[in-house]
C-alpha cells in the first residue's frame, strides 16, 4: 500500500497562476514522486499544467444550486443546519472573504456527486480560504479525508479567514511553510501534532553566480506585488537616504499592483525617479534574469493595516540560491531564512540610516559578502529543495491515508459541531 501512487485531488483558488509558482513547483515535485494529482481551480485558471488537465469550476453551474442545495441538505441535514447557523451567527471579516467561502461551498455542493462516484484517496486544499471550505464540506457530506495548507493571508488578513479554525480542525494534516504560521495556528487552539511546517522549495538549484568585482553602482532589486504589506513607501525613502549619503545605486522594482501610480509619484517627489525602475510584472524566467543582474535583494515587508503580512516570500530563498545578498525587515517569517550577519542582514524599515549602513557594507566588504553568500546558499540547499520537501510532505500524506481517523483524533463528519 505504502509504495502505491496516491490519487490526490488538489483544490486551488486559481491554478495555474503566474504569481504562485511555489504551488506549481509543488505539483511538479509531487509528480516526480509518483503522485497522481487531480487538479481543480475554483476561480480562473484551468486548461492544462504539465500535461495534466485542470478542471475549472464553471460558474454557470452555480444556478443549479437551486436544486442541489435542497438535495444535499436532504442527504445531510445536519450539515445544512450547521452552515446556516454559522451564516446567521458570525460576521465575515470582509466581503471578499465571505464570497471566497461561498465559492468553496458552491464547489463542494456541485462536485459532491462526482467525488462520490470517483473518490480520491485524499483531498488537499492548497489554501485556507475557498479550497479549505470545499474540502471541509466534502468531508462533512461524504467523509472524504482531507489535508489543508494555511498561508499568511489565510491566518492574518483581517484577523484570518472566517471559518479557519473550524475548517482546519478536522483536517488530517495541516501544512504550513513557516514556523510563524505554525505557532499562530497552535495559538488558535488547533492540534499541534497535526500541524507540520514543511517549506516550499525550488525544483532545481540554480548555480551561484560570481560576485561582481566592483559593485558601484550597487544593483538593488525588489520582487513584490505593489501592495501595502510590501512596505514599498519605506523602500523608496531608503533609496532617497542612499542618494543623500552618496552611495551610487540603481534599483529595479519588479511587480505590479494597485500602489504603482502612488509609488511612481513618490519616487519623483523624493528625487530618485532616475535611479528606480518599475518593471511591472515579469514572467518567472525573466525574474531569474533580473536576479542575475542584482547584487542585493531588498525586502521591506510590514504588517498591513488589514493585518496581512508576508510569510517567507519565495523570492528570498531564490535570491539566496543564486548568490544575491538579502537585506530584509524583521517582520513576519523572513528571519527564519535571513539570520542577521549570518545568511543576510536585517534592518527596521523605520530606520533608513541602518539600511544605508548595511547596503554600504555590501557594496564594499568582499570578505563579509562572500561569507554571507556561502551561508545563504547552504541554507537553501538544506531547507528549500522542492523535491526533498515534497517527499517529506508525501510521507506525511501517506501516513494519514494509511491510518484510521480515530488514531488522528479527528471528529466524525456526522457530528453537528
Amino acid at each position: 500500500m505504502s509504495d502505491q501512487p496516491l490519487t490526490i485531488a488538489y483544490l486551488f483558488t486559481t491554478f495555474p497562476k503566474n504569481t504562485e509558482t511555489f504551488l506549481q513547483r509543488e505539483i511538479v515535485a509531487m509528480q516526480a514522486h509518483g503522485i497522481r494529482p487531480r487538479l481543480y481551480s475554483l476561480w480562473g485558471g484551468g486548461g492544462t499544467f504539465r500535461g495534466l488537465p485542470v478542471t475549472r469550476f464553471p460558474k454557470w453551474r452555480l444556478w443549479t444550486l437551486i436544486w442541489m442545495i435542497p438535495y444535499e441538505g436532504w442527504r445531510r441535514p445536519e450539515v445544512l443546519r450547521h452552515v446556516l447557523r454559522g451564516l446567521f451567527t458570525r460576521r465575515a471579516p470582509s466581503w471578499l472573504n465571505f464570497w471566497e467561502n461561498m465559492l468553496g461551498a458552491g464547489f463542494a455542493c456541485l462536485f459532491a456527486r462526482s467525488f462520490r462516484k470517483n473518490p480520491p484517496q485524499l483531498i488537499h486544499a492548497a489554501w485556507g480560504g475557498a479550497p479549505a471550505t470545499a474540502a471541509w464540506l466534502l468531508w462533512r457530506l461524504d467523509g472524504h479525508r482531507y489535508t489543508a495548507a494555511a498561508h499568511a493571508y489565510d491566518i492574518y488578513e483581517h484577523g484570518g479567514d472566517w471559518w479557519l479554525r473550524e475548517k482546519l480542525e478536522p483536517a488530517a494534516l495541516i501544512h504550513t511553510s513557516t514556523e510563524m504560521a505554525r505557532r499562530s495556528l497552535i495559538d488558535r487552539g488547533l492540534p499541534p501534532q497535526r500541524i507540520h511546517c514543511i517549506r516550499r522549495g525550488l525544483d532545481r538549484l540554480h548555480p551561484i553566480k560570481r560576485l561582481r568585482a566592483s559593485r558601484e553602482p550597487l544593483h538593488l532589486i525588489s520582487v513584490a506585488r505593489l501592495v501595502e504589506k510590501k512596505g514599498l513607501r519605506h523602500q523608496l525613502r531608503i533609496y532617497a537616504a542612499l542618494r543623500a549619503a552618496g552611495v551610487p545605486f540603481a534599483a529595479r522594482i519588479v511587480g505590479e499592483g494597485p500602489l504603482r501610480p502612488e509609488l511612481e509619484r513618490l519616487a519623483g517627489q523624493l528625487g530618485i525617479a532616475s535611479s528606480v525602475t518599475f518593471t511591472g510584472h515579469l514572467p518567472q524566467h525573466e525574474v531569474w534574469n533580473q536576479l542575475g543582474w542584482a547584487d542585493v535583494l531588498v525586502h521591506t515587508g510590514v504588517v498591513a493595516p488589514s493585518g496581512d503580512r508576508d510569510g517567507l516570500p519565495n523570492v528570498i530563498p531564490e535570491a539566496m540560491c543564486v548568490g544575491v545578498l538579502v537585506v530584509t525587515s524583521p517582520v513576519a517569517a523572513t528571519t527564519e531564512a535571513i539570520e542577521d550577519g549570518v545568511t543576510g542582514l536585517v534592518a527596521e524599515v523605520e530606520q533608513p540610516a541602518a539600511w544605508v549602513q548595511a547596503l554600504r557594507q555590501l557594496a564594499t566588504d568582499d570578505v563579509q559578502v562572500e561569507r554571507l553568500r556561502g551561508a545563504a546558499r547552504r541554507w537553501v540547499e538544506k531547507n528549500f529543495n522542492a523535491h526533498d520537501n515534497a517527499e517529506r510532505l508525501l510521507r506525511e500524506m501517506r501516513a494519514v491515508v494509511n491510518v484510521q481517523p480515530s488514531t488522528l483524533n479527528i471528529p466524525r463528519p456526522s457530528e453537528d459541531r
